[in-house]
């Protein structure tokens, strides 16, 4: 006997479906970001690898900003699981200029360094700020996807399509938003103690 799927359970199944989506390409990335910090780990036996490298101030400053992304990513999802449309926002709003912060301090880091005389490139560069640079971009490149998502999701909110019913985008944004975070802060972590 066929059966004849409500328009509830095809929702959820779609969601299910986006989501394990999401999950997988995330799974990938971090696969990649794992190989990156082992051919970071492997290079530190290296004799021109820099003992005494210390992150750029900047940095710790960005890592607040990204952190605050996903609490106001979260607030968001919590503000249209709620109806709260004016909420909803205002969050999605700070998520947007906080990445913006994130991405600007970024770059301000790199600007540290260079001041510092380290270079990640050419003759004046090291192994160490090189695989720092390569680990970092790499992570701006994933998060310029995120930026992107994010303003599809700001341009749909405003579009309204997006309620106590409809969160999936909302959702999607917020999980791979976490992610993201919660990357960062791994690698922060792994490049301020693995030295």
């Amino acid at each position: 006997m066929e059966m004849i799927m409500t328009a509830a359970e095809q929702k959820s199944r779609t969601a299910r479906s986006y989501k394990l989506i999401l999950l997988f390409a995330m799974v990938s990335m971090t696969m990649m970001f794992a190989g990156l910090t082992s051919a970071f780990v492997v290079s530190k036996s290296r004799a021109d690898w820099l003992k005494d490298f210390q992150l750029p101030p900047a940095f710790y400053y960005s890592t607040v900003a990204i952190i605050a992304c996903s609490v106001t990513f979260h607030l968001a999802k919590k503000s249209i699981q709620k109806n709260d449309q004016s909420k909803t926002t205002i969050f999605l709003l700070s998520t947007l200029v906080l990445g913006i912060l994130f991405v600007i301090l970024q770059f301000v880091g790199f600007g540290q360094i260079v001041e510092n005389g380290y270079y990640f490139t050419g003759s004046g560069s090291s192994i160490t700020t090189t695989f720092l640079y390569v680990v970092t971009v790499v992570h701006l490149i994933h998060l310029a996807g995120g930026m992107i998502s994010l303003l599809i999701i700001i341009y749909n909110h405003f579009k309204q399509k997006y309620n106590s019913s409809q969160t999936l985008g909302i959702e999607l944004g917020a999980m791979y938003w976490h992610f993201l975070d919660l990357l960062w802060v791994y690698l922060f972590l792994f490049l301020y103690f693995f030295k």
